[in-house]
């Protein structure tokens, strides 16, 4: 029997979805305070799952509204009555949305059309820039999304970490969402082959013996559908160029807004793939981290992920 990708995932998204929005939306209130508490373990509770890092940026960047004006003291006492809100975020196309940080690790939420690293095309604005110009530090990276994909992207804060991280990466669970044009023939199912680059950098399957071929292993299952395309999650086993756009299109149900390999529209204006999770064992002390990026809302509006189909 194949593995089932983790049911979990898109609940995962779902919620911290709703987080994560909420605390970029203009003036949103938070639940209404209903006990005597201190501002900052009052928001992470409101907040939740959002992590506590992002939580005191909140407060640091005096984003946080205390019956209307702004606060940046984590021990403010709150009362019953008081009225917490999250004020507008200033548009800021350098900044990135941090997902998860430490001492070893940096996470961004990658968004659709921004390249990894530089190009020869494009050697100025990628993550990697972006993200060094943001930081206190310069960000090691550990691994590549494609131009149009959105999603969790890990770098690491030294040599060493990312070093190991990229010496165990086919043991990290990744797990993706994916809008398809059509449907999978099955509800649930794995693609196992090989695949292999051409010289116009395109991507295809091939047999097995062919000289460079590599194998490529995604499991998926469908989670919902809408208007005559397919919502997909997937757990990549292997870290293959263009692995799901390829094993998808192979099907006859190639990603939304993917010209390259067969997609005839684009209802979302990009890429239809988001990397939604990475969970691995921390590389330094080894405890599970598990990272999640918010389902996009040019995504949701083509298929949101709530009511799911089991």
């Amino acid at each position: 029997m194949d593995e089932q990708v983790p049911r979990s995932a898109v609940d995962l998204v779902n919620r911290l979805a709703t987080a994560y929005r909420d605390s970029m939306n203009s003036g949103h209130d938070l639940p209404p305070v209903t006990a005597d508490a201190a501002l900052l373990p009052w928001l992470l509770a409101a907040l939740a799952p959002m992590n506590r890092t992002r939580v005191k940026d909140l407060l640091r960047s005096g984003r946080v509204l205390v019956n209307g004006e702004s606060n940046t003291r984590h021990d403010r006492a709150l009362t019953p009555g008081d009225r917490v809100s999250i004020a507008r975020e200033r548009p800021n196309r350098t900044n990135l949305a941090i997902l998860y940080q430490d001492d070893a690790l940096l996470a961004i939420d990658k968004p659709s059309g921004l390249l990894t690293v530089a190009t020869d095309a494009e050697k100025e604005d990628t993550a990697f820039v972006r993200l060094a110009a943001q930081s206190r530090d310069r960000p090691f990276v550990v691994h590549r999304l494609d131009r149009g994909t959105s999603g969790v992207l890990l770098f690491a804060r030294t040599a060493a970490v990312r070093d190991r991280l990229q010496a165990n990466w086919d043991a990290i669970e990744k797990t993706y969402l994916a809008i398809m044009e059509g449907e999978p023939p099955h509800e649930r199912g794995t693609v196992d082959n090989f695949l292999i680059e051409g010289a116009n950098l395109r991507v295809r399957a091939v047999a097995a013996s062919s000289p460079g071929a590599k194998r490529a292993v995604s499991r998926y299952r469908v989670v919902a559908r809408r208007g005559g395309y397919s919502l997909v999650e997937l757990r990549i086993e292997t870290g293959r160029k263009h692995q799901i756009r390829v094993h998808f299109a192979g099907m006859g149900c190639p990603v939304i807004g993917d010209a390259d390999y067969g997609a005839v529209s684009d209802p979302a204006r990009r890429l239809g793939l988001h990397a939604a999770r990475l969970a691995f064992p921390h590389p330094l002390h080894g405890r599970p981290i598990e990272i999640v990026a918010p389902w996009p809302p040019e995504l949701a509006r083509i298929v949101p992920i709530s009511g799911t189909t089991r």
